[in-house]
Parts: C-alpha cells; sequence; structure tokens
C-alpha cells in the first residue's frame, strides 16, 4: 500500500495580490522543472494542510499550493467579499499566469474537484491532466444530501447537535440559519456555529473516526473560515447553473483523469463520481472499498498517490506538454 511522501518544505512562499483586496497565500514545492500540479482545496474554505504537499513525488513533480479567498492564510481571513466560483477560476488563472507555466495538472478534493473540472472546461488548454478526488458536483440534489435529507440518517446524533445549534435562529433553511448567525453581529455566537459547522463536516468526513481530521477542523481559525465561506457558497448554489458541470463535461475531452471515491464517502455519496465518469470517456474512476471522504483514509492516500505516479508516468517530462 502506498503511503504519502516524506516531509517536505516549500522553496518559495508569497503572498500573491489578486484584486479586490485579497491576497492569496502561494507556495512552490518539489522540483521547478517537473510536471507542474496545483492543489486544488475544498470546503469551500477549508484551506490547505502541509500535508496535501506529500501526494506527489517531488523529484517528478512542481508541486503549487494555494489557499482560496479568505480561507487558510490567504488574507483578508473568513471574508466573502468578493469570493464567488467565478473569483476563485480567475485566480487559478492568475496564479498560471504568475508561474510562467503553460500547462499544468490539477489535484482537486471535494469542492476543489469541482473547481478542477469548471476551471478545465473553461481552459482547456492549459490542464494537462485531473485527479479528483470526492466529487462534489454542487447541485441542489448534493447540498441536500448533506444538509437536509441524507447523510444525517447515519450520524443521527451528530445531526441532531448539528440542527440544535442554530434551532433558535431565522432562516428558510439550516444553511441559511447557519448563516445568519454567522455573518451575525454576535462574536461568541459565530465561533460556536462555526465549531458546530465544522463538526460536522469532520463526523462524516472519514471513513474510521480521525482525531486529526476533528483537531483539524475544530480548530477556530479553520473552522470560521470554512463555516462563513461554505455557507455563503451554498446558500447561492455555488455560484453555477444547475447540473453545470455535467452539462460541459464534453469540453474535457482528451483531458486524462484519474478519479478517487470512496465507497462509503458521507459527504459526497459515490453517484456523483459515477454519473461523471460515465459521460467523460478519458476518465478512470476508481471507487474505494474502504474509503470515505477523506484523502487522508488510508486506501484513499494509496490510491491517491498510485494516481499521481501513473500520471507521471504517462505525461513523462513537462517539455513534452509545451
Amino acid at each position: 500500500m502506498r503511503t504519502l511522501f516524506p516531509e517536505i518544505r516549500p522553496y518559495h512562499t508569497e503572498w500573491l495580490s489578486v484584486g479586490d483586496g485579497h491576497e492569496l497565500y502561494l507556495e512552490c514545492c518539489g522540483t521547478e522543472t517537473g510536471i507542474p500540479v496545483l492543489v486544488v482545496h475544498g470546503g469551500p474554505g477549508a484551506g490547505c494542510s502541509e500535508q496535501m504537499r506529500r501526494f506527489f513525488d517531488p523529484e517528478r513533480y512542481h508541486i503549487i499550493i494555494f489557499d482560496q479567498r479568505g480561507a487558510g492564510r490567504s488574507r483578508p481571513h473568513a471574508t466573502i467579499e468578493n469570493n464567488s466560483t467565478t473569483d476563485i477560476l480567475n485566480d487559478i488563472e492568475q496564479i498560471r499566469q504568475h508561474l510562467g507555466i503553460h500547462r499544468w495538472v490539477l489535484f482537486g478534493g471535494s469542492f476543489g474537484a469541482t473547481l478542477s473540472l469548471l476551471y478545465a472546461q473553461k481552459h482547456h488548454q492549459h490542464v494537462c491532466g485531473l485527479i479528483l478526488r470526492g466529487v462534489f458536483l454542487g447541485r441542489q440534489q448534493d447540498l441536500d444530501w448533506l444538509y437536509r435529507t441524507g447523510a444525517g440518517r447515519f450520524f443521527p446524533e451528530e445531526w441532531q447537535r448539528f440542527q440544535a445549534e442554530v434551532a433558535e435562529s431565522d432562516g428558510d433553511d439550516l444553511i441559511d440559519r447557519y448563516y445568519q448567525v454567522l455573518h451575525g453581529p454576535n462574536e461568541l455566537a459565530r465561533v460556536s456555529a462555526a465549531k458546530a459547522w465544522a463538526r460536522w463536516e469532520a463526523a462524516a468526513t472519514s471513513f474510521r473516526p480521525s482525531h486529526r481530521s476533528e483537531e483539524y477542523y475544530l480548530a477556530t481559525h479553520t473552522a470560521l473560515a470554512l463555516a462563513r465561506i461554505s455557507s455563503h457558497f451554498f446558500r447561492h448554489q455555488c455560484f453555477i447553473e444547475s447540473d453545470q458541470v455535467l452539462q460541459n463535461v464534453s469540453l474535457l475531452a482528451g483531458i486524462p483523469g484519474y478519479i478517487v471515491h470512496g465507497r462509503y464517502d458521507m459527504v459526497c455519496p459515490p453517484d456523483q463520481a459515477w454519473a461523471l465518469a460515465q459521460q467523460w470517456p478519458d476518465a478512470e474512476l476508481d471507487l474505494v472499498r474502504e474509503g470515505g471522504h477523506s484523502a487522508f483514509d488510508g486506501a484513499m492516500t494509496d490510491v491517491l498517490v498510485r494516481a499521481t505516479e501513473r500520471l507521471a508516468k504517462r505525461l513523462g517530462s513537462p517539455e513534452s506538454e509545451a
């Protein structure tokens, strides 16, 4: 079974100004002349961790990591101002131009998979491969699974706790009630709601209970960004048209894809990955028997690392992609 590559440190870090008052944390690791790969985190608003560098052979890949608007180390923190799917897609393209990269691989999980697919559909000529984990298509039915009538049936105690946090708040549905509190004037209520939101996601993420995952999500800095930005995006149906990703799959023609999805993913059920793979003949789907939503479940890590190795062999040197 493959495990993560050894820990590495970035050889370059910066805060890239992308306009609208936003500065994105950006780092580069591995081999500068290697195959460029952009790590696209999910959430929205979850930010990147140091572990995300380790899915790639640093001798073969030029590993680029960034925190999206308002997330992680990007500034200002946890903001929803000028923060939409279109803004993030424009930021990704700005990063590519800033680093002088012609074509690159996108490695995206959950909402990061959504962004990677949308970017590849818009900038097909600049994408030489996609590795996607825990596919999220951003449809209303996909939001309903996690925030209305799906995952709560498998985690009834956590679902009850999640609902109870905003039981006295106004709003049309659970997402809206959380939004009102998370963006309201009461700081203590904001932090409490953010941690409740993060706790619910952490509970549904791992195939087996993970204290590391829970600690990461429940840290106040992470929880605030995740909850505030996610509720903002989900309240606006991720700022995309209904079924937009699947309706434009033909734009991915010729791009090799590896779709890695946990059989027991309780955040994004595997029918989303299946639907994508059915319409994308250049992609290979691996439904991981002992996998959940997290990339750090042992079986998921194994398949993801194998995918990065397979794609590296398939692409060869970056010069061949110029």
